[in-house]
């Protein structure tokens, strides 16, 4: 664990009423212009338009609801296409591929190393980024004892969100 790493950070929230998610897409897309500038790197027109995709909600979306998305605004888009877009914005850390759902979620830190740790409501399909380095840590210590080294972690706790569970506790 990195010494000035807090112990645990929550990147996200479930959505309480009256979110704002516009500042959600404009905060990412701001962040990722500016990624891409330091980083000598082309965040093209299209690019841009999948990663704003990809932030239109807290919950994943897979290749081909953005290819759909794509197309229906006019775009000649083929499969090959989304899928270059979304590698290059992983390669630049601005999204992440949940491996179980198959899909992407954009990540709310990029310029901030950290593990991919999420809560994944299974009602909503809510999905919230969490950052604890103390998870992480306990992670790959118990991995050492293994004599495995750990190169990524990837963390999906499947559960539900506060608004699902209050409504199954209800029902």
């Amino acid at each position: 664990m990195p010494p000035s790493a807090p112990a645990s950070r929550s990147t996200a929230t479930f959505q309480r009423p009256g979110h704002d998610h516009r500042r959600c897409i404009d905060g990412a897309l701001a962040a990722a212009e500016e990624r891409c500038r330091r980083r000598g790197a082309k965040l093209t027109e299209l690019r841009r338009r999948v990663l704003e995709l990809v932030w239109q909600g807290h919950e994943p979306v897979g290749a081909y609801a953005l290819l759909d998305a794509l197309r229906a605004e006019g775009r000649a888009a083929a499969p090959p296409t989304v899928y270059r877009a979304l590698d290059f914005l992983l390669s630049h850390g601005l999204i992440h591929r949940l491996e179980k759902a198959n899909a992407f979620i954009g990540c709310p830190r990029p310029d901030d190393p950290h593990a991919g740790q999420f809560l994944m409501c299974l009602e909503c399909g809510t999905v919230i980024e969490m950052d604890d380095a103390a998870l992480g840590a306990a992670v790959a210590a118990s991995a050492a004892k293994h004599g495995f080294a750990v190169s990524r972690q990837m963390l999906e706790v499947e559960g539900h969100c506060p608004s699902c569970a209050r409504g199954a506790a209800g029902g």
